[in-house]
């Protein structure tokens, strides 16, 4: 089956159009994850309780790692299907989609399993002490143990349907889930409402994401004559090529959240040295840098179709407006966020606790991470050209530079030579020596596809 509609997108649409259509629905969706991220942190610290604030901050690192498993799936097979699409190859496409979703549901399944009986020596090591540890494992129970499958499945699903070009729609999806969460938090948490706390942040969450995966298994439904995305049992069917491919892509992607994950709980434990007030304070300016970070991510997720789809069809000029285009677009806008945040930096932190201790901290860990905002343009351009094009390995490669040799080493030396504070520049000295490998690394990239696509001299 072909959609007309969906090759004159990838083909014919002009790349800043093309680029937008596909790129806008995701950023938005990203950012209002983010706020919805940024509510969670936003109403329990109406509480005025650090206790609270600190749970929600020493949880993140459990909830970043079902990005793994995202990645895993999600990325590895919607790069799959986009490569698929444009070798016209749709049974691959089909299978695909199948498998990344079955594995990504089982995955989730197992996830709540293993944290629900192993969860007291994993608190531990989150930091969690005797003050936070009920607070904590409040939140997880029900972001974990009742919703890894639900938080993981929608974010899947929803890469599964960006990858056909249905950017709208996987965005809708997304959204439907976060604004259902912003609702239902101040309900849940505050003591007008059911008074939970950081518990009613997690309830809510799990609530929102069983809606966003309901809002899928409606649209698959009513679009199942019109749509490349597949969830039949039947098409899971073992295909050593769909299986390498998949897990080629996803692996990596996997790892580089798992790394992510890793670098986090570092931050956090030596956050926690310092105090509930400053693992609050941290756990506020990680969020709002979350803003930018997600733009980022939106456009280089956003585009990947469109690099999967010109890279399977070997047009690899359009491969390169694509990316010319998206990084004078990103660059500018992380640019003029990071003067915003640098200028704003006490503003910012105040909007979610008034505590003059906190907005303190908050200050100067927020000018101190801004700065290295700019930077994450071309480390997360990149790394979405490597996934859409297939080449796991330079991404696993990325992820490795950015936290297991730069950044993760960055937060001891600088923590020691400027304690806490020195922590808000790691980000900046890792992204800076990665921004200047992208370039590199993409350069060889597009001279070597130039160099096969070209005709042969007589």
């Amino acid at each position: 089956m072909e959609d007309t509609q969906k090759t004159e997108l990838f083909e014919k649409l002009p790349v800043p159009k093309a680029v937008m259509k596909l790129a806008i629905p995701t950023i938005i969706s990203s950012l209002v994850m983010v706020i919805y991220n940024l509510a969670d942190t936003y109403f329990v610290g109406m509480l005025g309780d650090p206790i609270q604030n600190a749970a929600v901050t020493l949880a993140a690192p459990v909830l970043l790692a079902f990005n793994a498993v995202n990645n895993l799936f999600g990325v590895g097979s919607s790069s799959m299907m986009s490569r698929g699409l444009g070798r016209k190859d749709y049974d691959t496409v089909y299978r695909s989609s199948a498998m990344g979703f079955y594995c990504s549901l089982i995955s989730g399944l197992l996830f709540s399993a293993f944290y629900t009986a192993f969860h007291t020596p994993l608190l531990s090591v989150l930091g969690a002490d005797g003050g936070t540890v009920g607070a904590t494992a409040n939140y997880l129970k029900w972001t974990v143990s009742f919703g890894a499958a639900p938080a993981i499945l929608n974010v899947v699903m929803a890469y599964l349907v960006r990858a056909e070009g249905s950017s709208l729609h996987a965005s809708i999806g997304t959204m439907s889930g976060c604004l259902l969460n912003i609702i239902l938090d101040p309900i849940f948490i505050l003591p007008w409402g059911l008074n939970m706390g950081a518990e009613g942040a997690g309830l809510a969450t799990f609530l929102s994401n069983c809606v966003a995966c309901i809002y899928f298994f409606v649209l698959l439904y009513r679009k199942k004559e019109h749509t490349y995305v597949c969830i039949r049992p039947s098409m899971v069917r073992f295909n050593k090529a769909i299986v390498m491919g998949i897990l080629g892509v996803g692996i990596p992607a996997s790892i580089q959240n798992l790394l992510n994950v890793t670098g986090m709980t570092v931050l956090n434990n030596f956050t926690a040295s310092y105090g509930a007030d400053a693992v609050a304070a941290m756990g506020i300016v990680q969020k709002v840098n979350m803003v930018p970070m997600q733009a980022a991510m939106g456009f280089a997720q956003g585009i990947m179709p469109l690099i999967s789809y010109s890279y399977a069809g070997k047009n690899v000029s359009r491969m390169k407006e694509t990316l010319f285009f998206t990084v004078k677009l990103t660059l500018s806008f992380l640019v003029a966020v990071s003067v915003i945040y640098y200028l704003g930096a006490g503003f910012f932190t105040s909007l979610f606790m008034k505590n003059a201790v906190i907005v303190d901290y908050g200050t100067r860990l927020l000018r101190g991470l801004c700065l290295g905002i700019p930077f994450l343009c071309m480390d997360f351009i990149a790394v979405g050209v490597f996934q859409a094009c297939g080449l796991g390995k330079k991404a696993l490669l990325f992820a490795v530079l950015r936290k297991i040799v730069l950044e993760i080493p960055a937060l001891f030396i600088l923590n020691y030579l400027f304690p806490l504070y020195g922590l808000a520049y790691a980000q900046m000295t890792a992204e800076i020596i990665l921004s200047v490998a992208a370039v590199i690394v993409l350069r060889r990239i597009f001279k070597q596809l130039e160099k096969e696509t070209s005709p042969a001299k007589a």
